[in-house]
């Protein structure tokens, strides 16, 4: 039976697609069956693994609009055992349709769950809200993979994430768990840096993974040529932060 990991944080801009993506691509090279799950309307994760958006006949809105099964939207990518789910534009609209939908919670859930055990590992890239689509990414997965950049307003979203976390587990999903805690865009010769990991690891003591993920501008040109950063730059020091990363997860999840 596989593990499902959301890839999650409500503020904007630290990294969580780049982290979807990428461990995601990182975990599949090192031998494990991985899916993506792409539930953001701006559907970066699919782009970024090499998939046109806009060609996209089917996507992750047909399984939780229209209760399609998951195998019937499934695409491969040209990675080594990487799948993806892909999104699409209609996921937009989809938050507001969700609303008049029965068990309007579980319909992501429903659908992983028939292809579970097909994967050693399935991550979702959410998007960067509470909306019903995060939602029912909380409700599906076994727990959260969150980023954080080392900054002054990092500990303000990671306390709001936390209420929201605490709200889920309540109503829809009490297994719900945090991964952990990756630092992103991380420049180690910073003094707030510094400060930020140290109340991070306070608030989330043994949570936070011991790999950390550079500032790199190669990690930011990846996606626009459509390739994980470990396929476009192997050599580069955030390919290889990514490759650690998913070492890391693989090892947590193997004891």
């Amino acid at each position: 039976m596989g593990k499902i990991i959301a890839v999650t944080n409500q503020k904007g801009g630290v990294g969580k697609t780049t982290t979807a993506v990428n461990t995601a691509a990182g975990t599949a090279s090192l031998g494990k069956k991985v899916l993506l799950v792409d539930t953001d309307p701006q559907g970066n994760a699919t782009s970024g693994v090499g998939i046109d958006k806009r060609s996209v006949k089917q996507s992750a809105y047909n399984i939780i609009i229209n209760a399609g099964g998951a195998e019937e939207v499934i695409m491969h990518t040209n990675f080594k055992n990487l799948d993806i789910i892909p999104s699409s534009i209609d996921l937009a609209a989809a938050e507001i349709e969700l609303v008049d939908l029965e068990n309007r919670e579980s319909r992501l859930k429903t659908a992983l769950t028939m292809i579970k055990d097909k994967y050693d590992f399935i991550f979702i890239d959410c998007p960067p809200s509470l909306g019903l689509i995060t939602v029912n990414a909380f409700c599906a997965t076994d727990t959260l993979l969150v980023p954080i950049q080392p900054e002054y307003y990092a500990l303000e979203g990671l306390s709001q994430l936390m209420n929201s976390v605490r709200k889920i587990k309540r109503r829809y999903n009490s297994f719900l768990d945090i991964e952990g805690v990756l630092l992103t865009m991380y420049d180690g010769r910073l003094n707030l840096t510094q400060q930020v990991v140290q109340e991070v690891k306070k608030f989330f003591p043994r949570k936070v993974f011991s790999t950390v993920i550079p500032r790199t501008v190669r990690l930011s040109e990846a996606p626009s040529f459509g390739l994980p950063i470990m396929y476009f730059d192997r050599s580069n020091k955030g390919s290889k932060a990514y490759m650690e990363l998913s070492q890391e997860i693989i090892d947590n999840n193997t004891k």
